[in-house]
């Protein structure tokens, strides 16, 4: 039998050889902000959301450059297949991902997920055709099952204390690369055209245009994944024997629950009990996670619509940027991100609370969105002003809705589940972020063509859609639909 030892001061059993242990061992052990564990987590996330929406700035010159639409209003339905078959493949294998990281760990899935980012995105920028676009996306959001891994991760590095930084570090890291990205994509595609003097037409970016943020991204993907193979593993390993270790974590989570073989995440009989059943009867968990999904549908759409809306023509409603002018705004928004998540968010989530939080951001998003198709009639300075402004707010709303839910998801099961729970949350959230933009750049091309309709014209009706179902996410964030497992959330 492995042999385990005990420390008197903290009252707690490790294992010798456990994984899980050791980082229990090394939290309890040490105070202060854990910089490092940040860092990596903030590095990680940062990777894999890059590339999911870094190419919506060309994305309507890619699919342009494809020669698949028939008319110029039809691009945006095109666009819509590519940005979808990232989220479809991740929807299809998540709850896989989630089962392998419980079993085998959260490391492995991790450096398999950043890998798969060096490979498929660097292929997506080599694509030649509508075909090669769909098929190298696909894949990509296939293997790339690291987010509900380092999720979980992310609950159990961490002192209690410091579990709502972690999380926030999660979402921000998440809510930067979806902003970071676009703005790689806008900065760095069709290099030959905006860079003449550093990149000729007949060189290899040249040729492929929209090959140099992917290769940016790629590169990037390659450092982080040679730097994961020094994370600590945080699964516990113990061999078939029942001992197991408590963190801090497990027994907040587990305070409303009356049993100790349940506050350790044990049936009465001493063993595990099964996922699957007890997850999808874990009210808590469910209700969270469908919200999230709700909140996210709505999110992928805009992510999408922003960026084809702002590059389309101004006969049609747009702003007509080039993908340089995208990159210019998703960068101011980025930057704000990361001030206002890593600096405000943390000290408003003890006060008001994930939910309450979540309640006030799609409150407020609603009128905020329903400005855009105004700003559009803007120009000069008073355009560029309003529009920053209005990205920054919207980005921000958003992504403290998401660190919100991440956060109920995560504390509404013991750690032996979450690697599945959020594997789960990934197929559910990834199934509705699929329908995001296929759904959105069909309502874009269908609203394109409506210029002169007597209500909500045009753009007007994209984003009456967009609050319709923010409005909905925000409904369904009260009693009795959304019910947190602990009391005071």
């Amino acid at each position: 039998m492995e042999k385990h030892y005990t420390e008197p001061f903290l009252n707690k059993d490790f294992y010798d050889n456990c994984p899980g242990c050791k980082v229990d061992r090394l939290k309890q052990s040490t105070t202060g902000l854990p910089i490092r564990q940040l860092l990596s987590i903030w590095i990680i996330v940062l990777c894999t959301a890059l590339p999911i929406s870094s190419l919506f700035p060309f994305l309507y010159f890619m699919v342009r450059d494809f020669n698949i639409a028939k008319q110029e209003e039809d691009i945006g339905y095109y666009a819509g297949y590519i940005g979808s078959s990232f989220m479809l493949g991740r929807a299809l294998t998540s709850v896989f991902w989630g089962l392998v990281a419980d079993r085998y760990g959260r490391k492995p899935v991790i450096i398999f997920g950043t890998l798969s980012v060096v490979i498929f995105n660097t292929l997506f920028g080599l694509s030649v055709n509508f075909w090669m676009a769909v098929i190298t996306r696909f894949l990509l959001g296939s293997l790339n099952g690291l987010l509900g891994p380092i999720k979980a991760y992310a609950a159990e590095i961490f002192r209690e204390e410091h579990q709502s930084l972690g999380m926030s570090t999660v979402s921000t890291s998440w809510g930067i690369g979806l902003i970071i990205g676009p703005a790689l994509g806008g900065f760095l595609a069709q290099p030959a055209e905006l860079y003449p003097n550093i990149f000729s037409k007949e060189s290899l970016f040249g040729r492929f245009p929209y090959f140099l943020p992917c290769l940016c991204i790629s590169v990037f993907a390659l450092g982080v994944t040679i730097a994961c193979f020094w994370l600590p593993e945080t699964l516990h390993k113990h061999d078939g024997n029942k001992l197991l270790c408590n963190d801090s974590f497990d027994a907040l989570e587990t305070a409303s629950v009356g049993s100790k073989g349940h506050e350790s995440g044990l049936d009465n009989e001493g063993n595990k009990p099964s996922n699957g059943g007890a997850l999808i009867r874990n009210w808590p968990l469910m209700s969270s996670i469908i919200v999230y999904c709700v909140f996210s549908l709505h999110d992928m759409a805009y992510t999408e619509i922003f960026s084809l809306w702002a590059v389309s023509p101004r006969k049609l409603g747009g702003l007509n940027f080039s993908s340089e002018d995208v990159g210019e705004v998703l960068a101011v928004t980025g930057f704000s991100l990361l001030i206002f998540q890593t600096a405000l968010y943390p000290y408003l989530e003890r006060i008001l609370g994930p939910i309450t939080i979540a309640r006030i951001a799609g409150a407020i998003s609603i009128p905020l969105l329903t400005s855009y198709p105004f700003i559009a009639m803007l120009s000069g300075f008073t355009l560029s002003l309003l529009l920053n402004f209005a990205s920054i707010t919207k980005n921000v709303l958003s992504v403290s809705i998401v660190t919100g839910l991440f956060l109920l998801q995560n504390r509404a099961v013991d750690q032996h589940q979450r690697g599945a729970a959020n594997g789960m949350a990934m197929t559910a959230m990834s199934l509705f972020k699929a329908l995001g933009p296929a759904g959105g750049g069909a309502i874009f091309s269908w609203a394109q063509k409506r210029q002169d309709a007597a209500f909500l014209p045009g753009d007007h009706m994209v984003f009456f859609i967009l609050n319709m179902v923010q409005l909905i996410a925000v409904l369904m964030t009260f009693r009795p639909f959304l019910i947190p497992r602990l009391s005071g959330f």
